[in-house]
């Protein structure tokens, strides 16, 4: 069964987590949050507990179709634990899908994955998306290969259907 991860951490955007967390398990995917500390309760910014099923060394990627990086104050939090920074380098570089929402992006900034790539995100990081060697768009969704962004909660919609849509196109043979 194809399995995607989801990162969290305290003060993630609760819409963001809980949004792709069940559509992507009515996709039929295995979906696994992956937060700091494995076995964790991470409280997101409307109090919506999530439990973290991995800590980032218990991950390995290649196991994973997928990385999905919510919002909220989270990835203020995420960017600092090296483990799920790399967990985001590593899908990159293996080229996995990688989907960031709202302030998402900022796990993708911190990864330096961004350079050259047209991305979105919430409005108040569009000059770091910039900074870092993005092509900033206002969309609700964009897609640059395997890497897909958005801007806000409104946007959950369309940020899903484009992760599935990518994920689609993955070729069942190229799945680790």
């Amino acid at each position: 069964m194809p399995k995607v991860l989801i990162l969290t951490d305290e003060a993630v955007e609760d819409r963001e987590m809980a949004y792709p967390y069940y559509r992507l398990q009515e996709a039929g995917y295995t979906v696994e949050v992956v937060g700091p500390e494995r076995g964790k309760t991470y409280t997101g910014g409307r109090g919506l507990p999530f439990t973290a099923d991995l800590g980032p060394d218990d991950v390995r990627i290649d196991d994973y179709d997928a990385v999905i990086v919510p919002g909220g104050k989270a990835p203020d939090h995420m960017r600092t634990v090296p483990g799920l920074v790399r967990i985001v380098q590593d899908a990159v570089a293996r080229d996995k899908v990688v989907a960031a929402i709202c302030h998402g992006p900022q796990m993708l900034i911190e990864a330096d994955v961004l350079r050259g790539r047209r991305a979105t995100c919430a409005p108040q990081i569009k000059t770091d998306v910039r900074n870092a060697g993005a092509n900033y768009v206002d969309e609700a969704a964009v897609v640059d290969g395997k890497i897909i962004t958005s801007r806000f909660p409104p946007d959950l919609p369309a940020f899903c259907k484009a992760t599935l849509e990518v994920l689609s196109r993955v070729p069942a043979g190229a799945r680790s």
